[in-house]
């Protein structure tokens, strides 16, 4: 924080939250648990303060602190306080929008990059050349990106939209099917209880709209 703040860039990074911390929002997680427990779903307050930690900080910073209480089924609250530490002034990025909108992306951006190495087997770099295993990463990449397409264009009106790529593998790819090959045409049929036929079917409408 003391480079970027030297070389005047601006930074947002997760803070560990500890019990000075959680002391300053502690108003807002009983307002919050209050209101979780009122309404049976999750509540997020926000608050914006200065801190300085005891020894390792020079100078005290900007923190927003999330004052969260969860659910459980039972109808149980559990608190869920996260904080962030950041030079982006008040001004220009409440508390709220910092921590949803821009710090909340870093995350989402790190569930992306999960989803193509566990779900497409990007981490398998285990060959002994360098070559080979930029090759198998690239693959990997490719097959994300033709996944991605594939929701976007094809799973919209279906089960899948909001789908992983690794749900759509399993669900509408991976699937059993009997091949019959003749000197004309290659025909392909499903078994007629797979549960997720109707969504292959609107699948196939859309990449067939989309190719006219």
């Amino acid at each position: 924080m003391s480079w970027c703040e030297r070389h005047k860039v601006d930074y947002v990074f997760g803070l560990a939250r500890n019990a000075r911390l959680v002391k300053e929002i502690a108003t807002e997680l009983a307002l919050a648990k209050s209101a979780a427990e009122r309404t049976g779903t999750a509540v997020r307050r926000f608050k914006d303060f200065r801190y300085q930690t005891l020894d390792s900080w020079s100078c005290p910073r900007r923190v927003v602190g999330k004052a969260e209480q969860l659910v459980a089924g039972a109808g149980e609250t559990s608190a869920n306080p996260r904080f962030v530490v950041t030079s982006l002034p008040a001004a220009a990025w409440p508390a709220a929008e910092l921590y949803e909108r821009l710090y909340c992306a870093r995350g989402e951006m790190e569930n992306r990059i999960k989803e193509c190495q566990l779900d497409l087997f990007a981490d398998r770099t285990s060959t002994r050349a360098m070559r080979s295993n930029q090759l198998r990463l690239w693959f990997a990449s490719m097959a994300y990106v033709l996944l991605a397409a594939l929701r976007r264009i094809a799973l919209p009106a279906t089960r899948l939209a909001q789908a992983t790529a690794g749900t759509i593998r399993l669900r509408l790819l991976k699937i059993g099917a009997l091949v019959r090959v003749s000197v004309r045409r290659v025909t392909i049929a499903m078994a007629s209880g797979h549960p997720w036929q109707q969504d292959w079917a609107i699948a196939h409408q859309a990449l067939a709209a989309a190719a006219r």
